[in-house]
């Protein structure tokens, strides 16, 4: 990202010199769906980011432009809408709502956002965009807020203003991501550990370019059934708050007198938390072996027992296997689409790619898209 293009373009469009923020995307090596139901992630920050320019004005206008996005918006900051509008300023209106109700003063403001996060390839553009405007908003009064308080508040916002209900990993890792390492989070008490990704690995992200259609509702109906699941645990042991305080052996003794389905999302869940675990451990003692053996269990559960894989995930998670310097990979993010990550040796990745999206092609007809990447900072002022 050259900084100097994006003041160019801001100074051509409304009169001023900005100040710029960067949030990164991000993607998750293991623990899928286990962030709303109070588990462990294990997901690191990536090169791709969004970007806000911002600078204030005097008059109480909060004016939105993008490079990549279409449509020109304005609002009156002391009259933001209380419900979206539909369009992908919701992300930017919903966290200066969330801000405003938090106490922060907002004044009028011109924005423009700069992104290159693949949009809807599980890879987290939104909580990007929520993360950058949240520290933009913040520097117009000079106000401070801790990057854990302020990944609570965009994720708030995404939850209520956006409608999505989606836990708190992405958010958290777009502001406290850290290079070279993923990240170990407790998504109940947002404790966290930063566990190194070794020498020599490369993350290959492989995006089949599509998304299927039925993905937004599928994870909302995805969290009541987990949902579902608690009550039912919790008439055997009223402590249970969700999924995440149900043991394996608890699982097991009750599975037979769960709903099919029910029982299904509860044992991915359960066994994905220790699966996570289980691979931070190996990843920091090097046994990339093991690694790999738990990004395979983690895709298999995701496809079968969550069911929120498709035939072009599994494709492309198949097409991987038996590839040279290849350690592990799987689908990464929401389902039904999007990408898949891949644990690769640095000296194989870039022939990695290409063999990966060659098979891939003969097998779907699609032309995938592959990113060579590393784990690196989280959000930050761009200067």
């Amino acid at each position: 990202m050259n900084s100097r293009d994006l003041i160019q373009h801001f100074d051509k469009l409304f009169g001023q010199r900005p100040r710029i923020f960067r949030a990164p995307g991000r993607v998750n090596l293991i623990g899928e769906h286990t962030d709303y139901n109070d588990g462990f992630v294990m997901p690191a920050a990536l090169g791709f980011s969004t970007y806000v320019a911002i600078a204030p004005q005097q008059d109480q206008k909060l004016r939105i432009e993008s490079e990549e996005f279409p449509g020109a918006f304005e609002f009156n900051v002391a009259e933001l809408p209380h419900q979206r509008v539909g369009a992908w300023c919701d992300y930017v209106v919903g966290v200066a709502r969330e801000l405003q109700q938090s106490g922060c003063k907002l004044v009028g403001a011109n924005a423009l956002v700069h992104s290159d996060v693949p949009v809807a390839s599980g890879l987290s553009s939104s909580a990007a965009l929520e993360v950058a405007s949240a520290l933009a908003f913040l520097s117009l009064d000079g106000t401070r807020l801790p990057l854990p308080e302020v990944a609570k508040l965009c994720r708030k916002a995404e939850n209520e203003f956006v409608g999505a209900r989606v836990g708190i990993m992405d958010q958290f890792v777009s502001c406290m991501g850290k290079k070279g390492h993923a990240f170990l989070l407790d998504c109940r008490s947002l404790e966290f550990k930063f566990v190194p990704i070794p020498a020599g690995i490369s993350l290959v992200v492989c995006n089949t370019k599509v998304k299927h259609d039925h993905a937004t509702g599928a994870y909302n109906q995805r969290r009541e059934e987990c949902e579902e699941g608690v009550r039912w645990f919790a008439k055997w042991d009223p402590t249970i708050r969700a999924l995440r305080d149900v043991t394996p052996a608890m699982l097991e003794q009750h599975l037979k007198d769960l709903p099919p389905t029910t029982a299904k999302r509860c044992t991915h869940v359960v066994y994905e938390n220790q699966r996570t675990l289980d691979a931070a451990r190996a990843l920091t003692e090097g046994d990339l072996k093991s690694v790999g053996k738990l990004m395979r269990e983690s895709h298999d559960s995701l496809r079968d027992l969550y069911e929120v894989s498709c035939r072009e995930l599994d494709v492309m998670v198949d097409s991987a296997q038996g590839l040279p310097g290849f350690i592990g990979g799987r689908m990464t993010g929401g389902g039904f689409g999007g990408c898949t990550v891949n644990l690769v040796r640095e000296e194989n990745a870039k022939d990695f790619a290409a063999q990966i999206a060659d098979r891939y092609r003969k097998a779907t007809g699609i032309d995938p898209q592959t990113y060579l990447c590393s784990a690196e900072d989280g959000a930050q002022e761009f200067r």
